[in-house]
């Protein structure tokens, strides 16, 4: 469907349509203050310079111009039997600079570039008022996109920092408690396991019976994954170094936690750049 905007150049309402992005302005609309009315569109067309201009314009535009028979109608233009409409152009030719509608929106429109043209050929001061109320036009609404595009950035902004402050609340570890850290668990994997997600990999699978093969890792974030993975190594380090399991759990903790507030924290600020 086609969005239409009016503009007032002089005395008159012009219809500004778009359609595929593309604007369209009413050459019917434009004839409406003068005494010939919308009959000057048939005399304009016919003119030899307008049909040497519209056969540029559609050369430039129109990959499927009929450059045979604009030729053809080139020949014609000119001579006292000739005649030429926007329809007759437009099916001649195959061109798209025109769209003539009917109904609520009915008339004749073409591309903005040649309604410039006719506008210069209708009067040259009323092509001044008609280019620059239609530059009003379309800085109105380059500042309307503007401010629907900062109203979304910052709606964006606040529904990240929302969602970072879930993430906050159920990815970052839970500090362990001193039964935690008293526990001899059954591996050196389970370990890591209450350090990052403050559950062995037997108590995950007790609380989610429908992943019986399945376990915790693979519901880990990329965050935690990279966490863990520098855990693995950080814990290696620790062994070597002589400290007890229940001194490496409580160190590996603060590693997860601190690691995993860094590595959101950071994914927060390159989101709001």
């Amino acid at each position: 469907m086609a969005k239409s905007k009016t503009i007032q150049v002089k005395e008159s309402e012009i219809l500004v349509i778009s359609e595929n992005e593309t604007d369209f302005i009413s050459l019917t609309d434009l004839t409406k203050t003068f005494k010939e009315g919308s009959s000057l569109i048939g005399k304009w067309i016919t003119n030899k310079n307008t049909l040497e201009y519209l056969g540029v314009w559609e050369k430039i535009n129109n990959l499927n111009f009929n450059y045979p028979e604009f030729g053809v109608i080139e020949l014609e233009a000119g001579t006292n039997r000739f005649i030429m409409s926007v329809g007759q152009w437009q099916e001649r030719t195959k061109a798209i600079g025109f769209i003539v509608k009917s109904g609520r929106y009915g008339g004749t429109y073409a591309h903005k570039d040649i309604a410039f043209h006719f506008a210069m050929w209708l009067s040259p001061e009323f092509q001044i008022y008609l280019v620059n109320e239609f530059q009003r036009l379309k800085n109105e609404e380059n500042n309307q996109l503007k401010l629907e595009w900062n109203l979304q950035r910052t709606l964006a902004k606040i529904n990240y920092t929302i969602h970072t402050d879930a993430i906050k609340q159920n990815l970052i570890p839970q500090k362990i408690t001193n039964k935690q850290a008293s526990y001899v668990y059954a591996s050196e994997a389970d370990l890591l396991n209450v350090a990052l997600f403050g559950v062995t990999a037997s108590e995950w699978k007790m609380n989610h019976t429908s992943k019986k093969n399945e376990n915790i890792r693979d519901y880990a974030s990329l965050e935690q994954l990279v966490v863990l993975s520098n855990m693995e190594s950080i814990n290696a380090l620790l062994i070597r170094q002589g400290l007890s399991q229940s001194e490496r759990l409580i160190e590996l903790n603060r590693v997860a936690i601190t690691q995993m507030k860094s590595l959101i924290d950071l994914k927060s600020i390159q989101k709001l750049k």
